[in-house]
């Protein structure tokens, strides 16, 4: 009754096939009849024992008895048709008994029973056993794979080796929306759509073709049903075969993970928002990286848009119309709803043609999406653009367009930080046909808020930088003045670009006399906290050269001024009150175009490089004075002669001490660029900046060149006048000589009245001593008095009975500027006369009065 090998398509693990199992006959009256090898190999008894012996009495122990009659009257309840060895279903109730072994031992099988019909329509019991482990194994595994079929999520298909569709379980049904049997013999074209038909039937065939299984793979899956709705699924296949090894065809797991995806698309999402968007605190930087992320992950086209405050640095306004900190905005003019477009980016390269250009400032229409997500600060979903007229308001042709190139859903999101409104993201889909969902709306929240922050960060520094400019800017000059007596270039590189000031600075200021101070500074430290000293001291350097002290008297009272902020800056009760800036360096040099020669002075500073015409450069030997703050040292001037066309070379440390080389390496390096260097000043500059400096050094850094000028002789007229009473007569007489001469008649009269009266005032406080009168006619006409007296001249209103006093008065009246300064041998009062201006044809009318007269 066994067969010496498997039959066609019996599994080599299924227990009840033939070359498995052990088999017996039983009459219908429960004698056996029949008895396999197998039996007896199962349980020691022989043929010849068993035959004709009732099944009951002799394979079961009596206490089993009962149970073994249970379950053949529940199969006589159950059986299938006679004969049919196929239908006959497995004992329902007690598909394992214990069964007596021929040493006494139980043995636990499972039974399988099929009646037969003889032709005498005798009923006899074809029995099939094994063990009871195996059967149980076998059991679960049919079980499985009646799960896989029926109680699956996971969709199952099986393919024959053409990829024709055998059958399907009850999940992929459902996925497919047929019912199981219309889908068999189909194929996956029938359902799927293009590129995801494509590529999982690519993907079958490579698994048909190697037999390497596909483990988990994802990928789109659009249905023909429902071609507007995306789906991915994850695909595992293998290859069927049978025991001879030919190939059945393949079965491959589908499983539906479109919101497994979608999170992992959105967490992903989120962390490259994280990751790219504020990596600058660049406002159109950040702004850019914002839009960058968002498409093509979560939108097709994205725009962001900034208040116009916001994205100019100001504070922007939350609610209540107050600031991030509280205070009240005022008449700001937030309430305009002007937004300017910051970023824009899509998939389709013709969006960006219909929609608002970056840089470009507008109203949203108080109907649009975007109006009401800025009034409300919510965000807005709309999924079917079609029916949201307020979106065509705004610029009917643009929606025109952009309908035409398939837009079809749209999110709006307020860009919100600190409570504060900011602005507001837009999002399109147009390309990817489902439209956008709650859950969209969420992700695009979160990238919002991340974006806020970094742009928020962005705008307020680029509040603190922009007013950090201002500062810089309204500190060191903007522009160099023209000046006849040199001509100047300069370079001024912060060692903080971030903020863009430092403590270093640098000067050209006219000074009377057709002179020229120029100047360089160096605070210790850097940043804010230098850049204001800085701004102090810059302005004492205006305030002292307006006075015309010399060079060393500069340094003294400069000196004097950085130990007064020194002690303004000391700890309060021992505490530090933040970064303390104590010292300064200074080069403080006077040029005179008329006699070429420079009165230098230093505090603590580096000399200047002086490059004659031929190109040689020396360092003038000058006395270092201390730096300024130490205080009670005295400074001391020296003068050069620089012949006409001498370059002038004043800078800081931070421009030789770069790039880690010492003092005298960086001095050397800066003899070989002014030496090399040509042609015009600024291109000198640049020759200087390459070699000497890095991209970014780590001091601040001044650099001023000026290039000495000589005035021409004939520019220049100067007498010696005796201290006598006729020497106002003479003075008169030669202005008006001179000035026709040098075709400024119209000037003459009032530059006689004024040199009379500063002759005059020479002649009785001057003791006696010659006076020296000096006409130099330059960008105006300046004229010079000196005496040997030190007694300084005062301007005041003289009373009605008064007879003199109003000579100055005069003088105030009738120039453009006037001042006095002093030498080491007296002093000097001085006038300048605007050359574009002709005297006043009222100034005959003034009465000069007894200090006018010879």
């Amino acid at each position: 009754m066994d067969a010496p090998a498997p039959g066609l398509g019996e599994g080599p693990e299924d227990p009840f096939a033939l070359h498995n199992s052990a088999s017996a006959v039983l009459d219908d009256q429960g004698t056996i009849v029949g008895w396999s090898e197998r039996a007896q190999e199962h349980l020691g008894y022989p043929p010849e024992e068993v035959l004709g012996r009732p099944a009951i009495d002799l394979l079961f122990d009596a206490r089993d008895r009962e149970a073994v009659r249970d379950a053949m009257a529940a199969y006589e309840r159950d059986r299938g048709g006679p004969g049919d060895l196929t239908a006959m279903p497995v004992l329902p109730v007690l598909p394992v008994l214990s069964v007596l072994h021929r040493s006494g031992r139980r043995v636990e099988l499972g039974f399988r029973a099929r009646a037969v019909i003889r032709a005498d329509s005798t009923r006899e019991w074809f029995l099939v056993v094994a063990p009871a482990q195996e059967v149980l194994q076998w059991e679960t595994d049919r079980s499985v794979l009646d799960g896989l079929f029926r109680r699956s999520p996971i969709g199952l298909s099986v393919h024959a080796p053409d990829l024709s569709i055998l059958r399907v379980n009850r999940a992929l049904a459902r996925f497919a929306q047929l019912p199981a049997a219309e889908v068999r013999g189909r194929r996956a074209g029938d359902f799927l759509i293009g590129p995801d038909l494509e590529t999982i039937e690519t993907r079958l065939r490579r698994v048909l073709d190697t037999g390497e299984p596909l483990i988990f793979t994802e990928q789109p899956c659009r249905l023909r049903s429902d071609p507007g709705n995306e789906r991915v699924v994850s695909v595992s296949a293998f290859r069927m075969e049978d025991p001879s090894g030919a190939v059945l065809g393949v079965t491959q797991l589908v499983e539906d993970v479109t919101d497994r995806y979608r999170a992992r698309r959105r967490l992903a999402l989120l962390n490259r928002a994280s990751a790219r968007i504020g990596t600058t605190l660049d406002l159109d930087q950040t702004t850019r990286e914002l839009a960058d992320v968002a498409v093509p992950d979560l939108a097709d086209a994205v725009s962001v848009d900034l208040l116009e405050a916001v994205a100019r640095g100001e504070e922007a306004i939350g609610e209540g119309g107050r600031d991030a900190y509280g205070e009240s905005a005022g008449d700001s003019g937030e309430g305009s709803g002007l937004v300017r477009r910051m970023a824009v980016h899509s998939v389709v390269a013709e969006a960006l043609g219909v929609m608002y250009s970056a840089g470009e400032v507008f109203q949203f229409d108080p109907r649009t999406p975007q109006a009401r997500c800025l009034a409300e600060q919510q965000p807005i979903l709309e999924p079917v653009l079609h029916s949201s007229p307020g979106w065509y308001f705004q610029d009917p042709e643009r929606t025109r367009r952009a309908l035409g190139l398939g837009a079809h859903s749209l999110i709006v999101v307020p860009l919100t930080a600190r409570g504060v409104l900011l602005g507001l993201l837009s999002l399109w889909r147009a390309e990817r046909p489902e439209p956008f969902e709650e859950d969209d709306v969420r992700l695009a929240e979160e990238c919002a808020a991340r974006a806020a922050l970094c742009i928020d960060n962005a705008r307020r520094y680029t509040q603190q930088h922009q007013a950090a400019l201002t500062l810089q800017r309204s500190l060191l000059p903007r522009e160099l003045p023209e000046h006849s007596a040199v001509e100047v270039a300069h370079r001024y590189l912060p060692a903080d670009p971030a903020t863009g000031v430092g403590g270093d600075w640098f000067d050209v200021i006219p000074l009377s006399g057709a002179r020229v101070a120029l100047v360089v500074g160096d605070v210790v430290g850097h940043g804010l906290h230098a850049a204001a000293t800085m701004g102090r001291l810059r302005t004492a350097v205006h305030t002292l050269a307006g006075l015309d002290y010399a060079p060393d008297e500069v340094l003294s009272h400069l000196d004097d001024l950085v130990s007064r902020l020194a002690e303004e800056q000391e700890p309060a009760g021992g505490r530090s009150q933040g970064q303390q800036i104590v010292g300064a360096t200074c080069l403080y040099a006077v040029y005179d175009p008329t006699s070429r020669r420079c009165t230098l002075a230093r505090a603590g500073h580096l000399p200047p490089a002086v490059v004659a015409r031929d190109g040689t450069v020396s360092l003038p030997d000058l006395p270092e004075g201390p730096p300024l703050g130490l205080g009670g040292l005295p400074f001391e001037s020296a003068e050069l002669e620089l012949a006409e066309g001498s370059l002038l070379a004043l800078y800081t440390d931070g421009l030789v001490r770069a790039r880690g080389h010492d003092l005298d390496e960086g001095l050397e390096r800066l003899r070989e660029a002014l030496s090399e260097a040509g042609g015009s000043l600024e291109e000198t500059c640049t020759a200087v900046q390459e070699a000497l400096l890095p991209e970014h050094p780590h001091d601040d850094v001044a650099l001023l060149l000026a290039r000495t000028r000589v005035l021409a002789p004939d520019q220049v007229a100067s007498w010696e006048l005796p201290a006598e009473p006729t020497a106002a007569a003479r003075a008169r007489a030669l202005t008006e000589t001179t000035l026709t001469g040098w075709g400024l008649e119209e000037m003459a009269f009032t530059a006689e009245l004024v040199v009379s009266e500063l002759v005059t005032n020479a002649y009785r406080y001057g003791g006696g001593a010659p006076l020296t009168l000096r006409f130099i006619r330059d960008r105006s006409l300046i004229c010079e008095v000196s005496d040997h007296s030190s007694t300084a001249p005062h301007l005041r209103r003289a009373r009605t009975t008064d007879e003199g006093g109003r000579g100055l008065f005069l003088v105030a009246q009738l120039t453009e500027r006037w001042g006095t300064r002093y030498t080491r041998d007296g002093k000097t009062v001085w006038t300048e006369f605007p050359l574009a201006v002709a005297a006043s044809a009222d100034a005959g009318e003034l009465t000069t009065g007894p200090a006018g007269s010879p």
